[in-house]
């Protein structure tokens, strides 16, 4: 499958009051990896909003294995997994250095018709070929 990789320094404002990366800030981290892997597919959010579909995420989980620090340099790596029926993927957040797991979690993400607002069931017949293509 496609995948595509970010890197971050784990910044103060990152931060929460138990010098712990705060919890809402991994989603941040995983929609940065997840722009990375939408450029690597071509179809970012200008692209899709060009062809007709939004696609809003309507599911996310967050498994939060070991916490990020200041100053720690992370991998943010998102896969995609399925693409048919709807966008699912994959994070996997690691410290840079030692490569050990720190976070993982997925999106899920559905096609939705941006003109009438009717979700899809399947991905459009467009975005599947050109998935085809890079896979």
């Amino acid at each position: 499958m496609i995948s595509a990789s970010v890197h971050e320094t784990v910044q103060f404002y990152h931060l929460d009051p138990m010098n712990v990366v705060w919890h809402g800030n991994y989603v941040q981290f995983f929609e940065n990896a997840r722009c990375a892997l939408l450029d690597k597919m071509d179809y970012n959010y200008p692209q899709m909003d060009a062809s007709g579909y939004v696609w809003p995420v309507v599911d996310m989980r967050i498994k939060y294995v070991r916490p990020c620090r200041f100053a720690q340099e992370i991998t943010i790596t998102a896969t995609l997994l399925e693409y048919e029926n709807r966008l699912k993927i994959n994070y996997l957040i690691s410290d840079t250095k030692t490569g050990e797991k720190l976070t993982k979690g997925f999106t899920i993400q559905v096609a939705v018709e941006k003109n009438s607002g009717e979700m899809l069931y399947r991905s459009p017949d467009f975005f599947i070929a050109r998935m085809e293509a890079l896979v």
